[in-house]
């Protein structure tokens, strides 16, 4: 997968950043509270995969402290420049087609990356090799097929043009390779990867102003391409934002589903 022709979602877009700042107030109550349980502290060696923005490495290098190390990598690391600091080590990596960045970690973490990977066995693999024996795998992504609607309540023409676009991003997710069941999925291939101690969960959103900032981003960096492949037209587009602009609609987004192990 190539930035230019595979991933639906540029970090260097306009958006990209309030996209991240949306998914940092849905998830990250989520995704630290898995951290935590594991009992990160200081000296502890973690990955952070596919980071994009700051949020959980920050919180990540908060945890191992001064002689504690995090790798943040992204195929795309514009977003990542004002965590480059001890401990944190910034690097351009992809996880689906290049080796780990180092072994021996006591953490690896991934966050709504793995269902944009085209290689999706070959990252897996790379993050299980990446821990050293008793390490930690926690593994966070979407499952869009679980729950495809924008909003799950449609009882208006507001509801049934934002469910539509929904249903024109995820063809386009899915024209890039995207497995928009991926996240139910997870628990059997920790299994079948030889984790341990397995075990997941899901959160999902229903209504919340961060959902609406994740909804106005997702869709204004992704219009050229709906307009593009025909799927809704500008008038279409402006109307959604104008709809959700309002603040009365409540909008979702798909489950993310938590799934982690240990490794033997």
């Amino acid at each position: 997968m190539t930035q230019a022709d595979g991933y639906l979602l540029d970090n260097r877009q306009n958006e990209a950043g309030q996209r991240f700042d949306a998914f940092a107030d849905l998830f990250d109550p989520t995704t630290f509270r898995h951290l935590d349980a594991f009992g990160p502290g200081p000296g502890w060696r973690c990955w952070e995969v596919g980071a994009g923005g700051t949020s959980v490495v920050s919180w990540l290098a908060g945890k191992v402290g001064p002689t504690g190390r995090v790798v943040a990598t992204d195929i795309d690391t514009s977003l990542l420049a004002t965590a480059a600091h001890p401990p944190v080590e910034v690097r351009t990596h992809d996880v689906g087609a290049e080796e780990p960045p180092g072994e021996g970690f006591d953490l690896v973490h991934a966050r709504l990356v793995l269902v944009h990977v085209p290689d999706r066995e070959r990252a897996l693999r790379s993050m299980i090799k990446a821990l050293r024996p008793g390490g930690r795998l926690l593994i966070e992504d979407a499952d869009p097929a679980l729950q495809p609607l924008t909003c799950p309540y449609e009882y208006g023409p507001e509801q049934q043009l934002a469910n539509r676009l929904r249903q024109g991003f995820r063809k386009l997710l899915a024209e890039r390779g995207a497995d928009l069941s991926y996240g139910r999925k997870l628990p059997r291939l920790l299994r079948e990867a030889g984790l341990h101690d397995v075990a997941a969960d899901a959160y999902f959103p229903v209504a919340s102003p961060a959902c609406t900032a994740l909804e106005t981003a997702t869709v204004q960096q992704i219009r050229d391409r709906l307009v593009a492949a025909g799927l809704a037209t500008d008038e279409d587009i402006d109307r959604h934002l104008a709809n959700v602009a309002t603040g009365s609609m409540d909008l979702a987004t798909a489950p993310m589903i938590s799934a982690w192990g240990r490794k033997a």
